[in-house]
């Protein structure tokens, strides 16, 4: 006997599947130019370590869409990869030295390079086995670094491009720049956080009167760069003041004040100090008024030269010198508490210091003009639609792109700097002497480039570009961008800009924005909160189809995620649902003896209602589900599907096919049973992988042909495996409005007398009588009588015409439903006087509780004395005891009534 185990053991069955895929080649497409491709490029992680929730999120996100393209029978592409993350290795690595007593500036460039290539491997190979842990169906084979040679390649030729058209340059700018790590940073690499410091009010002696302005800074340390003092011009307090002068305290350093519209009247006193150096608000009031830029500290923020008696002070130890410094004078007014947001490095979380700095820039105004318009005029789209304006307001006001680092890893800058004629030799190959003058006394910058500018090439370098490749004519420009929404401007819009920058082509045409995870309560996940989940764990306990369904089912793009131990749970559950019903059907057949071929045929046109209504449910399902996928609403097609399997097809139709089993009536309900399910199994495989494969294999063994697979509409040769069979397309002439309105009473009168039961507390076993009146649906309904008397636990049974209503003297409890009325003698359901002896004890019970807290609720000492939240909780308590007695009072009115028509 053919039959498959009882319970769903999700570890025995993942990694089968998933090397029987991987070795038939199926992640791997061939180049037919007579199809157009699916191709997603996959958002490479850092290789800092294993992969979090937000990253199963993305890969699930896309193997979804990849599973799906593939079997529409797309050429399609999904290319893994992985970014060598700059930074943020670089200081994991420096973290490891740091274990063994040694920095990197011991151990020399070389060494420690040597050193972050041997962990990266270790990495790389980790994340690699977890993505496949998670069901993700990459191309392996055309598997990218950031630093492989071609991707360097990409950079270095991208570099030099944008070099010889002027819209790279090498200047002073402000910048964010971590202390320790000494390294400029982008603004994804600064976490700001709320830190509770302090204003310092401090005097500016004027220099041509007596008195003095006061300036407000939460920064007295750095007043030792100052340029300039700014008051608003409609500022009447400072109006007679603008173009006078100050006095720098204690260095005596005499400085303007000028007007400015970028003053906020309302911070501090209204007078700010400019420090152009190490603030960018006072940068660009600086570029304004042509003030010099004096920068006060070193690489690891301790005091310069130009910080006169403070030099070699570190930035917080001289704050404190400064503000003694201030009080002896009397020169420091007052000190307020004051919550700011401050930048922190969110590698080392040093406090970022901002500051001017000679760095390499990218001029981006250009680039964004065309990265604009590809957005506006629809060439790319970006889901959901919303941040389509976020991204405008982001690139219609951008800066210049910094884009050195002062690290060791990464790509180094392609320039090198002449010691003879001191000019720049900027190029795609080493070179071996200077371009200008021919020394060979030439040395290479020593940065390298922001990790977001190779990542910037990854949509077009990862297919062999700058050379001609048959990938990249092939699979570029790719389909979808998947990633979440807080890197849209970081990321998303810079491949945009360098796409079209280095191919003259969109790079996508659709960017999915996912939302971000956070727990059931709809926190922001966080070790510190321990409301982490870690994947690998979900896994082993529910499954990698159960992970995959709790992260995706009934979200929606751009929308944040909650998830917790429930919703993982509920997943799980359905697995088991769906392995028990396909064990059901199965076992069925091997009782019944059935072969597949003497399985018979789904039928061009059902006989009974029931079938007619599930094959109809099942093609309105499939164009609905096609619909939300091609509108990318994934989340909502999964719900769907969940919906139906869970309920119409398990909860109604399997056990409807039970009664017809056991009673073995004809025709047989196998083969809507198995042609239920095997779409349903097509239908769900692109949300869960694993599952269906082996659910699928075994009905195809057991029982799948052509025409039972098929149905009417799409005959097929029965393929190796679910993942490359085709998505299962829907047949408008299995459409049964009628069958579907019959069967939709049929389950409302089933419920609703199950619902009467319970709320009686009729036994499970015991048999009661009803009475149904109808007009359109009654004949629909006598043929579904057997099926509502069993499944309602209801004999006997009439199902009358609403004209042949007779008044009774029964008591009877009637349930007016959409296209029927349900009457049940009280009689067949209740012991009536044992009944209202039991509600009026439970009643009586209720009232003693409602006059105690009553009582305590009037009680002024527990009043004035009990918390709020106690309070509140008594009074709730109260609520809910009120409203049980009034539904109690209900029921004893209604078993007491005058006997109601029939």
């Amino acid at each position: 006997m053919f039959e498959i185990p009882k319970a769903y053991e999700p570890g025995k069955i993942e990694q089968k599947w998933y090397d029987f895929w991987f070795k038939q080649g199926y992640f791997t497409p061939k180049i037919d130019p007579n199809k157009k491709p699916f191709v997603i490029i996959m958002p490479p992680p850092n290789v800092t370590g294993e992969l979090h929730l937000g990253h199963a999120l993305t890969a699930t996100l896309e193997d979804i869409m990849v599973r799906w393209h593939r079997m529409k029978g797309e050429p399609t592409l999904w290319l893994p990869g992985t970014d060598h993350a700059g930074i943020a290795t670089q200081v994991v690595v420096e973290q490891q030295l740091a274990k063994q007593g040694q920095t990197k500036e011991e151990i020399g460039r070389e060494n420690f390079t040597k050193l972050t290539w041997e962990w990266v491997n270790k990495s790389q190979e980790n994340i690699r086995r977890q993505h496949q842990l998670l069901g993700a169906s990459c191309d392996w084979t055309r598997e990218k670094f950031t630093l492989d040679e071609g991707p360097s390649k990409a950079v270095r030729t991208a570099f030099v491009r944008l070099y010889n058209k002027g819209l790279i340059y090498r200047g002073e700018r402000m910048i964010n720049w971590c202390p320790r790590c000494q390294t400029a940073l982008s603004d994804l690499e600064v976490v700001h956080k709320d830190v509770m410091g302090h204003l310092y009010y401090i005097r500016y002696p004027l220099t041509q009167s007596e008195g003095f302005v006061t300036v407000a800074t939460t920064r007295p340390e750095t007043f030792l760069g100052d340029m300039a003092v700014a008051v608003n011009p409609e500022d009447e307090r400072y109006k007679n003041l603008v173009g006078k002068s100050v006095s720098l305290p204690i260095i005596d350093k005499e400085i303007p004040i000028i007007a400015d519209d970028a003053v906020d009247t309302s911070f501090g006193t209204g007078a700010l100090k400019i420090t152009p150096a190490h603030d960018p608000t006072d940068f660009e009031i600086a570029q304004k008024h042509n003030l010099p830029l004096v920068n006060i500290m070193n690489p690891d923020a301790t005091m310069n030269e130009n910080a006169g008696p403070y030099r070699g002070l570190e930035r917080f130890a001289c704050r404190d010198r400064v503000l003694a410094d201030l009080k002896d004078k009397k020169l420091l007014e007052k000190i307020e508490s004051y919550a700011h947001s401050v930048g922190h490095c969110s590698r080392c979380q040093t406090m970022v210091e901002p500051k001017v700095s000679l760095q390499w820039f990218v001029q981006t105004e250009p680039l964004a003009k065309a990265a604009i318009e590809v957005v506006k005029d629809g060439r790319i789209r970006i889901i959901p639609e919303r941040f389509t304006k976020i991204y405008f307001d982001w690139m219609e006001n951008i800066k210049d792109w910094c884009i050195s680092r002062q690290l060791w890893w990464g790509h180094r800058i392609p320039v090198w700097y002449c010691q003879d004629c001191g000019k720049l030799t900027v190029s795609v190959d080493e070179p071996s002497a200077c371009t200008h003058c021919s020394s060979k006394q030439i040395i290479q910058d020593p940065d390298v480039l922001d990790t977001w500018f190779s990542s910037a090439l990854w949509t077009h370098s990862t297919l062999g570009w700058p050379e001609d490749t048959d990938d990249l004519r092939y699979f570029y420009p790719g389909s979808v961008m998947v990633t979440g929404y807080d890197i849209l401007f970081f990321w998303v819009a810079r491949m945009i800009m360098m796409g079209l920058e280095d191919t003259g082509e969109i790079p996508f045409h659709t960017v999915y924005l996912n939302g971000l995870i956070r727990d059931e309560s709809g926190e922001k996940m966080s070790k510190l909160r321990g409301n982490v989940i870690n994947p690998a764990e979900a896994i082993s306990k529910c499954g990698v189809d159960a992970l995959r369904f709790a992260l995706t089912t009934g979200t929606s793009p751009g929308n944040d995620i909650n998830l917790g131990t429930d919703k993982l749970e509920s997943s799980r559950n359905f697995v088991n649902k769906l392995w028990n019903a396909t064990r059901f059907i199965l076992r069925s057949l091997n009782e019944e003896g059935l072969e597949a071929q003497t399985i018979p045929t789904l039928p061009e046109q059902p006989q009974r209602i029931e079938d007619q209504w599930i094959d109809s449910q099942l093609n309105r399902l499939i164009k609905d589900v096609t619909e939300l996928m091609e509108d990318f609403k994934f989340g909502e097609a999964e719900q769907q599907i969940y919906d139906f399997v869970w309920s119409k097809f398990c909860d109604w139709y399997v056990e409807i096919a039970k009664i017809r089993l056991r009673g073995q009536l004809t025709p047989s309900p196998l083969p809507f049973l198995v042609n239920t399910l095997e779409k349903s199994l097509r239908l769900l495989h692109p949300f869960m992988p694993f599952i269906t494969e082996e659910l699928w294999q075994n009905l195809k063994v057991r029982v799948l042909r052509p025409d039972i697979t098929g149905g009417r509409n799409d005959n097929i040769k029965m393929p190796a495996s679910i993942m490359i069979a085709p998505y299962p397309l829907a047949d408008e002439r299995s459409f049964a409005p009628e069958a579907e309105r019959v069967m939709d009473s049929a389950i409302e009168i089933i419920r609703s007398i199950r619902n009467a039961r319970a709320q009686y507390k009729v036994k499970p076993g015991k048999w009661i009588e009803a009475r149904i009146y109808t007009d359109e649906l009654l004949s629909g309904l006598i043929n579904e009588a057997h099926i509502i008397e069993t499944l309602a636990k209801v004999r006997p049974l009439a199902i009358l015409s609403r004209q042949k209503r007779e008044s009774t003297k029964d008591k009877v409890q009637v349930l007016v439903l959409k296209e029927a009325e349900v009457v049940l003698p009280l009689a067949g359901m209740v012991d009536r006087l044992a009944e209202e002896k039991r509600l009026l004890k439970e009643g009586e019970e209720i009232k003693g509780r409602i006059s105690q807290l009553k009582s305590r609720l009037r009680n002024n000492d527990f009043l004035s004395k009990a918390p709020p939240q106690v309070i509140e909780k008594e009074k709730q308590k109260l609520a809910l005891l009120e409203d049980k007695l009034r539904r109690l009072h209900k029921e004893l009115a209604q078993l007491n009534s005058p006997p109601a028509g029939s």
